[in-house]
């Protein structure tokens, strides 16, 4: 990078043009852009605080990448991590890396929201981020990349390839993210399978193969799921898919969760969601780097990065994948014949999901999962809000039909769709 100056003129231009895609993006910037008053560090050093392990080859394994990426791209950078951090350490954590110098942190799980915050305000000369929450100070922002458009276009491919009409979910913690990812993979199965049903197991932890290998001998061997999908950070439920098929000659389809990992269940594995931090990583740093990021502007800096950003996409081979589906599954989805429900047109299944990933692409976006008419069932115990009307516990949920639900719908999502069964 030729020059500070440079920076500066880059960022800005970037903010300007993601503040333009803010409908599709659901990203916001400073209400106002202040060129920086006092000399910006000539390195900055930031850290990440993870919360499980790198080589768990899921969530944090996903950003550990993304930081390698950004410390590889920017010589003025020094990076580093703590992998496995509890809650109640967090601010502890915290308060080593303010007291060693660190510019900016970035806390990694949703579980550290409060301890970030809490944490912005004690140390209010240090810039942080907090992935996957909502609380903001004028010096913490927030960041996500959100995979329920890609759940949507695996619940097309999951709908077409299950004979029985019953799809596993094996779920970390039922949050609203993964009810969020739960839902659109529903709304992508009943497009194409109206019949089926996804019954969920709820594990309790975001790391644990035991547990998830566990689930999804469950959801098979008990209650005859033939289609499997996952949100925890392990590749357990691919590994027993790829087991069951060279035990039983049986293939139980499965997708990819977060990192590529297509070489675990290579007769087993259809497609998944692939995210990239570092595209996350880079524009946040570079605009803290350039002083258009300070310690004064953050509290509406809020990243929902989706499929139009390129922070997210089809896959589960590299992290370069481009909408990839298992060469084998192609030929099947070239030969299944479906409507689609905008056009009315017959057309091939692959064909419907190119289409409906070219028109999630589209920064304007031309086509939401989220787009009514759509029915559930209230399940959080506290109950919720769906466009602006509040449900108990147990209430049934309407959308009408061609609303879409907006940002806040779908960050609290806490209703599950009625194709949707949780085992208790």
């Amino acid at each position: 990078m030729s020059s500070r100056r440079d920076f500066i003129k880059l960022a800005a231009a970037g903010i300007a043009g993601l503040a333009v895609g803010a409908g599709a993006g659901y990203y916001s910037a400073p209400k106002e852009i202040v060129q920086p008053t006092t000399q910006v560090k000539e390195t900055l050093k930031a850290a990440w605080i993870y919360v499980g392990p790198v080589g768990d080859y899921g969530w944090t394994h996903a950003h550990d990448v993304g930081r390698r990426e950004a410390e590889a791209a920017f010589d003025w950078l020094e990076t580093d991590y703590v992998e496995s951090v509890k809650v109640g350490e967090t601010e502890e954590v915290i308060s080593r890396y303010v007291n060693q110098g660190y510019d900016v942190i970035f806390t990694t799980s949703f579980d550290f929201m409060n301890q970030t915050y809490n944490a912005s305000v004690n140390h209010p000369d240090t810039i942080f981020f907090h992935c996957s929450g909502y609380r903001r100070n004028k010096n913490m922002g927030t960041y996500f990349a959100d995979f329920y458009q890609i759940y949507y276009l695996n619940g097309l491919m999951a709908g077409a390839l299950s004979k029985s009409d019953k799809i596993g979910y094996v779920a970390a913690h039922l949050i609203p993210e993964v009810i969020r990812h739960i839902n659109a993979f529903t709304i992508g199965i009943n497009e194409v399978n109206p019949g089926a049903t996804v019954y969920v197991i709820e594990i309790g932890a975001w790391y644990a193969p035991d547990l998830a290998r566990e689930a999804a001998a469950t959801l098979v061997e008990q209650l005859g799921c033939d289609v499997l999908a996952f949100t925890e950070d392990t590749p357990s439920t691919i590994q027993y898919a790829q087991s069951y098929f060279e035990d039983n000659g049986v293939s139980i389809p499965v997708f990819s969760h977060y990192s590529p990992m297509y070489e675990y269940g290579r007769d087993v594995v259809v497609s998944g969601q692939i995210v990239r931090w570092g595209i996350l990583y880079k524009d946040i740093l570079a605009k803290v780097y350039a002083g258009l990021y300070t310690n004064k502007n953050l509290e509406n800096v809020d990243y929902w990065y989706l499929l139009d950003s390129g922070a997210v996409d089809v896959g589960a081979q590299s992290y370069d994948d481009e909408l990839w589906i298992n060469p084998k599954y192609v030929s099947i989805f070239n030969n299944i014949s479906v409507t689609d429900k905008l056009t009315g047109e017959a057309v091939s299944l692959q064909q419907l999901i190119e289409r409906r990933y070219s028109q999630m692409r589209d920064p304007n976006l031309a086509f939401d999962p989220f787009t009514g008419p759509l029915s559930g069932v209230m399940w959080v115990e506290q109950g919720g809000e769906v466009l602006g009307h509040k449900y108990n516990k147990g209430d049934i949920v309407k959308v009408p039909e061609g609303v879409r639900l907006g940002h806040d719908d779908l960050w609290n999502m806490g209703w599950f769709h009625e194709n949707v069964v949780v085992q208790e």
